[in-house]
């Protein structure tokens, strides 16, 4: 395996495993904070938080480390560059919406503002899908 290959299988591992996280939280981890009462709803976010932050840093810095990895072995490859570009439509949409509506959420429960987290985080699925058809496509043998 060439070092150019594992750059690429890097990055497709760091992409799927991405899709696969983002799909959890957009099908099963917001719809059930979505559910909580605004009794529970502190303590419910509160956990979310300390739970999923650590995996949003995994999968962030694997994308990153495997993206600039990429680039440096495939410059100018369009199809990394297409699968960077949908990791950074994640990552911003995390740090520009997402992550400011859960700073405001700690408040409370706000049906408006977890309508837009919703919205925000659907954006970052589809990202996540154009991350890792960016990545698959870049490591066929053919678009070497």
């Amino acid at each position: 395996m060439t070092g150019t290959d594992a750059a690429l299988l890097a990055l497709v591992a760091a992409s799927a495993a991405h899709l696969g996280f983002q799909l959890t939280v957009t099908m099963v981890v917001y719809p059930a904070l979505a559910r909580v009462d605004a009794a529970r709803w502190a303590e419910a976010h509160a956990r979310h938080g300390r739970s999923i932050t650590p995996l949003v840093v995994m999968a962030y810095g694997a994308l990153v480390l495997s993206g600039a990895w990429s680039l440096a072995v495939r410059w100018p490859d369009a199809w990394v560059v297409v699968s960077l570009v949908g990791a950074a439509v994640s990552m911003l949409t995390t740090a520009v919406v997402a992550a400011p509506a859960h700073r405001r959420l700690r408040d409370g429960l706000d049906p408006d503002l977890m309508q837009r987290l919703v919205r925000a985080d659907r954006l970052r699925a589809v990202g996540a899908v154009v991350a890792l058809t960016g990545a698959l496509v870049a490591a066929l043998p053919a678009s070497a």
